[in-house]
């Protein structure tokens, strides 16, 4: 699985529930028809461009793009962003018309204060927005992780099996750009939480958050319809951790089966230092 292309180096921010502004798409300009890639103007921004400069970053819908250009009048203070094919396949960016609310982000000060966890811009898939449930003044929402059968020959998303590790109760999951708590997951194997349909058991890996009032004034989100979909970036230190427990794993079977509890626990620890 390729991430989506990287933009400025060193582009890592945190978010607690929220993210800095919720701004608007003022334009869509085609960049070669030839090959799918787009500009966007990103509008009603003034407030996160005081300090910008050509060649940041800012994160829209969680996904990490560099500034082209910028204005601090056009448009209530606008900057352009490029989007190539490989960004528009991996994320819900291509779907965004003049008009639609978008969550932005710049990258994190070395002295703002630590909020949630750590968040690269790099989106792992997208997920489709299932239900939306009021609980009391929060919201709860179901989403399900998109599932495309592989096509020889075409590039297409990640496979949800592939992904199901990574989803933990009370575990993180970025939305959007939006950093969340998971309620609940679909069991280790696959599963619906509600209804299943044709989709195959092993890829249906559905999870909950839950947005609180204060969250929900503050990002986009709630405003997203039943089906749309939301782009999804999982914990990066559970990624690097499930990575390695697997390579010790198959590097153990190798050498013979007899997996004892001091190797288990030297495979952890090696795993976590």
């Amino acid at each position: 699985m390729r991430p989506v292309p990287p933009c400025s180096p060193g582009w890592v921010r945190r978010v607690a529930d929220a993210v800095e502004r919720v701004a608007r798409i003022a334009e869509v300009i085609p960049r070669d028809p030839t090959s799918n890639s787009y500009s966007l103007v990103i509008g009603d921004a003034a407030v996160i461009l005081d300090d910008a400069h050509e060649g940041d970053s800012i994160a829209v819908n969680g996904v990490c793009l560099t500034v082209t250009r910028f204005d601090l009048h056009q448009h209530g203070g606008c900057f352009q962003v490029d989007v190539a094919p490989e960004t528009l396949l991996r994320t819900n960016l291509g779907q965004l018309h003049v008009g639609d609310r978008v969550n932005c982000e710049r990258a994190m000060a070395p002295t703002t204060r630590f909020g949630g966890h750590m968040v690269q811009g790099h989106v792992d898939t997208v997920a489709t927005l299932q239900s939306v449930v009021p609980n009391e003044s929060a919201l709860t929402l179901t989403l399900r992780l998109v599932y495309e059968p592989p096509r020889a020959g075409e590039a297409t998303l990640p496979l949800p099996s592939t992904l199901a590790p990574y989803l933990i109760p009370k575990g993180y999951v970025t939305l959007d750009g939006t950093s969340l708590t998971l309620v609940d997951v679909s069991p280790p194997t696959g599963g619906a939480l509600g209804e299943q349909d044709s989709t195959p058991v092993a890829e249906t890996v559905e999870f909950t958050v839950m947005l609180i009032p204060h969250t929900q004034e503050h990002i986009a989100l709630p405003s997203r319809p039943v089906g749309a979909r939301v782009n999804v970036e999982f914990d990066m230190v559970g990624k690097y951790v499930y990575r390695s427990l697997v390579g010790e794993l198959r590097r153990l079977d190798s050498n013979g089966p007899g997996l004892t509890t001091a190797m288990l626990e030297r495979m952890v620890g090696r795993a976590l230092s």
